[in-house]
């Protein structure tokens, strides 16, 4: 989950997530909603994963079909005279209109998963390799500001952030804030989830989602209409799930487009982490900021399936698909 934006055209507000934020490990379409089963992922790791083990449809052609970011339909905005900006949109944002576009297939290698603090930071830096070669190329053709985010392992009780000061727990497995990226390791619950580098990937992939969001300007736009609702408003925690479950929806992509290429994220670890989406969500966390563990799962999956961006719109998604 994305902690609240200090930069605020309204105030400085230093107000971090809700406990179940953060899941990807925790570090957060619609024509694809129905795709698979229904649950979803919260971005803590609160709750088991699921007991079921139904094989997950691949994407397109095994593994998400090829990208056309390269050639995006919908022609950039052109520079500044300082560079790349982001686009403050929401639905109407450039990189969500091209029906084509979606991630490159390419080869991920991924060190074994280990349950410990070194073994963690590896597979996570590992993995962090591979998302910014994702992201990178797709975000850069758009002419948007992309640098990755700077990784953090931090191991003790609490720790120091932009957004304030972070309590670990079985609510903060990962954490996103001001393109910085928090895992915890404590947080992580290794001895619930054991050696399970797929459930691992997907909810660090989620956390992804939200620099993803934030490079582009999505994130900044959302939280401007949190801050002018009100954050615990029905308006403003509806923005947040729909800002959480396209982190959902991103982290699947990412895992559709690099399972079976020839590197480590195998087809199991890509079982694993769909069915594992049906655990998660607020009616787990009992909070209304992330969405039900149906659409949580839903979104995910909508994007695992086609890896397709614009599949991944859920700022254009009725209500009812993102409650």
């Amino acid at each position: 989950m994305s902690a609240p934006k200090r930069r605020s055209p309204a105030a400085v507000i230093g107000v971090c997530l809700g406990a179940v934020a953060v899941l990807v490990l925790g570090l957060v379409a619609i024509v694809a909603l129905n795709r698979g089963n229904t649950p979803l992922a919260n971005p803590n790791f609160r709750d088991a994963p699921s007991s079921q083990d139904s094989p997950a449809p691949l994407p397109p052609g095994g593994a998400g079909a090829p990208a056309s970011a390269s050639n995006p339909a919908t022609e950039p905005s052109e520079p500044s005279a300082t560079g790349p900006q982001k686009i403050l949109k929401l639905a109407d944002h450039p990189i969500l209109q091209d029906p084509n576009a979606g991630l490159q297939n390419r080869v991920c290698t991924l060190p074994p998963w280990q349950s410990t603090q070194a073994g963690a930071e590896a597979f996570f830096t590992a993995a962090s390799k591979c998302l910014d070669a994702a992201w990178g190329p797709f975000l850069e053709a758009y002419r948007l500001p992309f640098t990755p985010p700077s990784l953090h392992f931090p191991t003790g009780a609490s720790f120091e952030t932009e957004c304030g000061t972070i309590q670990v727990g079985i609510a903060t497995a990962a954490y996103y804030c001001e393109n910085n990226l928090y895992v915890p390791f404590r947080g992580l619950q290794t001895d619930q989830y054991g050696n399970n580098p797929g459930v691992y990937l997907a909810l660090f992939a989620h956390e992804y989602g939200h620099h993803v969001q934030e490079v582009a300007g999505l994130m900044d736009a959302a939280w401007q209409k949190i801050y002018e609702a009100g954050q615990n408003s029905p308006a403003g925690l509806e923005m947040s799930r729909r800002k959480e479950l396209q982190a959902q929806c991103f982290s699947g992509m990412f895992l559709g487009a690099h399972v079976d290429q020839g590197g480590t994220i195998t087809r199991d670890m890509y079982n694993k982490a769909w069915n594992d989406q049906e655990t998660r969500g607020d009616n787990t966390s009992r909070s209304h900021d992330h969405g039900t563990n149906a659409h949580y799962a839903a979104w995910w999956r909508a994007g695992a399936t086609s890896n397709r961006i614009a599949d991944c719109n859920t700022f254009a998604a009725p209500s009812s698909e993102v409650s």
